[in-house]
């Protein structure tokens, strides 16, 4: 006979597939999913099934978050993961009702996060020492970042089969496998370029010869290699502020935003699915929202 701890696993299986056949989610994302489900399964009594969770029992749940510390923003996300759950479970069957329809999340002051100025991030690239191996490509990454607003996942999967140098737009993999292209300024173009000629020297490991930044070994980056690159050059900048490689992500947003970018744009460039999570950047100036983004972000004004 199936207990309900052997059920449950069923069910997250079959859920998490369809995410991921279905929603098309990334391999990152789906993880984020299922720890956060399993955060539920191991709240919920011993013998009792999702199927028989209650909304008093989701209140509880949310309750013990706060309790074992979980922030605010992190609470919000996991309950929203959770939503999704029920809903899933209402849909395909597996109970008549979503009992997170009246579960609230908890309320959450305004968070603008930190940003850069254009010339904060020319002291972080000015404090690349370039006779290392890796100076260019450091800066290279830099520059991209902040020239095209990626999320690091993307500059790590960032092919140079997706760069068009020529029409200066690179195609970029967002979230849920959705692609779109993205100017490239031509200082993070120029910048590139330093970087290939070391490329081009490297000896390069069988499957990563498509990837535009490499680690010594000639294999493609990783996220948290780019953290620490990142929160090291800080150090070295004098910059005091806590910054992160979602950081220049911000920056990007924050400088089309104060040149007068449409939101709408700064959304399509951002990849954001709504333009509420984009919202976010109107704190600073929305009395110019007008001109197209290209015109706006410092890397493409030309200066005079």
């Amino acid at each position: 006979m199936e207990t309900a701890k052997n059920s449950d696993a069923n069910i997250v299986r079959k859920y998490l597939r369809y995410l991921k056949l279905e929603r098309n989610y990334s391999p990152n994302t789906l993880d984020a999913y299922e720890r956060d489900l399993q955060k539920l399964l191991a709240y919920i009594p011993e013998g009792m099934s999702v199927a028989e969770v209650t909304l008093d029992d989701l209140h509880c749940f949310a309750a013990s978050l706060h309790d074992i510390g979980i922030g605010p923003t992190s609470q919000c996300r996991i309950l929203s993961g959770i939503r999704a759950f029920f809903r899933y479970l209402q849909t395909d069957g597996y109970r008549p009702d979503d009992p997170t329809e009246l579960l609230e999340s908890p309320q959450l002051g305004e968070h603008l996060p930190e940003v850069l100025s254009a010339e904060e991030v020319d002291m972080l690239e000015n404090s690349i020492d370039l006779s290392k191996w890796e100076g260019h490509r450091n800066r290279a990454i830099i520059e991209v970042l902040f020239s095209c607003g990626l999320r690091v996942s993307e500059l790590t999967n960032m092919k140079l089969s997706d760069l068009y140098i020529e029409e200066r737009y690179v195609r970029v993999l967002g979230k849920g496998s959705k692609e779109r292209l993205v100017p490239i300024s031509p200082r993070a173009i120029r910048e590139l370029g330093y970087w290939f000629l070391d490329r081009n020297e490297m000896r390069i490991k069988a499957g990563e010869e498509d990837y535009v930044f490499l680690n010594r070994r000639g294999a493609h980056l990783t996220r948290t290699m780019i953290l620490i690159m990142i929160k090291r050059q800080a150090i070295e900048a004098g910059i005091v502020k806590t910054i992160s490689p979602h950081t220049l992500r911000h920056s990007f947003a924050t400088a089309l935003l104060e040149g007068g970018a449409d939101l709408r744009a700064i959304q399509a460039m951002l990849g954001h699915e709504s333009i509420g999570t984009t919202e976010i950047y109107t704190h600073i100036d929305t009395s110019t929202l007008r001109q197209a983004i290209l015109d706006c972000h410092p890397r493409n004004v030309k200066k005079h």
